[in-house]
């Protein structure tokens, strides 16, 4: 065999060789690509894309506790989130939303007033009940006007306050009244429960028609008397995304926490009922 001859056999079996490499590599390549592939895809696919910015959640003032809890763990689970609060009377907070205030979620203290919203389409979805909150009666601490029942609320010469009857714990409360046939002219009608609890809280008032919840929250600055018609009269709080959410993926996260088992656990440890 010739020089040149035995040169290009050579050269020939080099250029096979190297076309079999190529194939080999690119059937490995492709395995791999499909095996990762076929479990990166549906990973990606499924896995919750990651939250950032801000959360604006406007909600009944007797939600501040437990609401302000539930935001700090919300950001401690979701790095590079910031949740913030609008707290209120539900009427003034549904008034704000309708009229352009932004917001992402809306958690009311009664029905009514996330009609308000809803009924101005201002909502996505259905509002989920997320708990239940009852009336009770604060009074000053050792209750020193001996206050065991809604009539005591009557007497003469106690400076009881009431929410405003167009917040959810006024109008509770009114219904208490209607539904005991008793006639109650308060000192004041306050914005929101919290106001209403202040009053006591520095001694302006004898007593106040608050949620059980904000009782609790207030510790040894009250006390707190149960009173049976307060069962009639029970709130539910709805929660909503809202439709011009400016960051509706957090938004949802922040309304699955509240609905969550832990969500609830801070609530009902606040003194909420279930829903």
């Amino acid at each position: 065999m010739t020089r040149p001859a035995r040169r290009t056999r050579i050269l020939q079996a080099a250029g096979v060789g190297a076309v079999a490499m190529l194939a080999l590599s690119a059937c490995s390549s492709s395995s791999d690509s499909d095996s990762s592939g076929s479990s990166a895809t549906p990973a990606s696919a499924s896995a919750s894309p990651k939250l950032s910015g801000t959360v604006t959640v406007f909600a009944a003032a007797s939600l501040q506790e437990s609401f302000t809890t539930l935001g700090k763990q919300f950001e401690q689970a979701h790095p590079g989130t910031k949740v913030t609060f609008n707290f209120g009377g539900s009427d003034t907070l549904a008034a704000s939303i309708t009229s352009g205030a932004p917001a992402d979620v809306f958690a009311a203290a009664s029905p009514k007033t996330m009609a308000t919203v809803t009924d101005k389409g201002d909502a996505v979805g259905t509002p989920a009940n997320f708990v239940r909150n009852q009336l009770e009666i604060a009074t000053l601490p050792g209750n020193p006007d001996k206050v065991t029942s809604l009539k005591d609320l009557t007497k003469s010469g106690l400076k009881v306050v009431l929410c405003d009857k167009t917040v959810p714990c006024g109008a509770a409360a009114q219904t208490a009244l209607d539904e005991s046939d008793l006639k109650l002219t308060p000192a004041s009608y306050e914005q929101d429960v919290k106001s209403a609890l202040n009053k006591v809280e520095l001694k302006e008032a004898d007593a106040a028609v608050v949620y059980q919840t904000d009782v609790k929250a207030a510790g040894d600055k009250v006390e707190g008397v149960n009173f049976p018609e307060a069962a009639n009269a029970i709130n539910d709080y709805p929660i909503a995304l809202l439709k011009d959410a400016p960051n509706a993926e957090a938004a949802k996260a922040f309304i699955a926490l509240v609905k969550s088992a832990d969500g609830q656990k801070v609530l009902t440890q606040a003194g909420f009922l279930k829903p």
